[in-house]
């Protein structure tokens, strides 16, 4: 199948954690793109997405029919209102995201050490007890750099939540060079093809038009370990999963 999603979004619907934090909160991953914009389409439940930027700590309310969505560098942590918080999430340049275009937001030290960083965020199986615990883990880890992000934005510090940027951007430095030929092959073909389909129309030509189809899929997997909850994935080539 080679007819991706409009404007090579990427697709998938979450379930968001219902673990309590060492906060009391319960939620997912606190994470960062670096590349790509995203949004949240509330479809059940209640909740909240907290956010750290340079503007400071806002929480924005989640609840169905609302739509919140972010650019890149805005740290994001869903959290589960009510137990019962699904959210279908959109993500901008798909197949960045699953290429490692997420940061966790974890302690300095981790952030510092490429191998330590990988460990701490990786999952030793798709499915089972072992990716649950690992999952959770690496959730509690997230949270406990975050929260000091948090207190020093708090506080009227940003330099933490710089700190965090420049650590961020050096973990993915060795990774842009893939993430250009996915881009190249995804939102920029998406984009490069509008504008043949408009230079051919502004000639009266209607040839594109006989390519028309239709294109339908579901879920490759029902309930894998995403950083903000459980989630339903989806396979479209163009679309593939938002790593949330």
């Amino acid at each position: 199948m080679d007819n991706p999603l409009p404007g090579a979004v990427g697709l998938s619907h979450i379930s968001a954690y219902d673990w309590p934090a060492a906060d009391g909160v319960r939620g997912g991953s606190p994470h960062m793109h670096l590349a790509c914009a995203e949004a949240y389409v509330v479809t059940a439940g209640e909740g909240a997405v907290q956010t750290l930027t340079p503007d400071g700590y806002t929480e924005t309310p989640l609840h169905p029919g609302a739509v919140a969505w972010f650019t890149p560098g805005t740290v994001h942590r869903m959290i589960n209102g009510d137990g019962a918080l699904r959210i279908t999430v959109l993500m901008q340049n798909s197949g960045l995201p699953e290429a490692g275009d997420a940061v966790f937001t974890f302690p300095a030290e981790i952030l510092a050490d490429p191998d330590r960083y990988a460990e701490a965020a990786a999952l030793p199986a798709k499915e089972g007890p072992a990716a649950d615990a690992a999952a959770h883990r690496r959730r509690d880890l997230a949270v406990e750099g975050y929260l000091v992000l948090r207190e020093a934005l708090s506080q009227g510090d940003p330099e933490p939540l710089r700190d965090f940027h420049r650590a961020a951007a050096r973990l993915v430095a060795p990774r842009v060079a893939a993430w250009r030929d996915r881009w190249r092959q995804g939102a920029l073909a998406a984009a490069q093809a509008t504008g043949a389909v408009l230079d051919a129309l502004e000639k009266a030509d209607p040839a594109h038009l006989w390519q028309a189809r239709v294109t339908s899929t579901g879920p490759t997997r029902e309930a894998g370990y995403g950083m903000c909850g459980r989630r339903q994935e989806y396979e479209v080539p163009g679309a593939t999963l938002p790593q949330q």
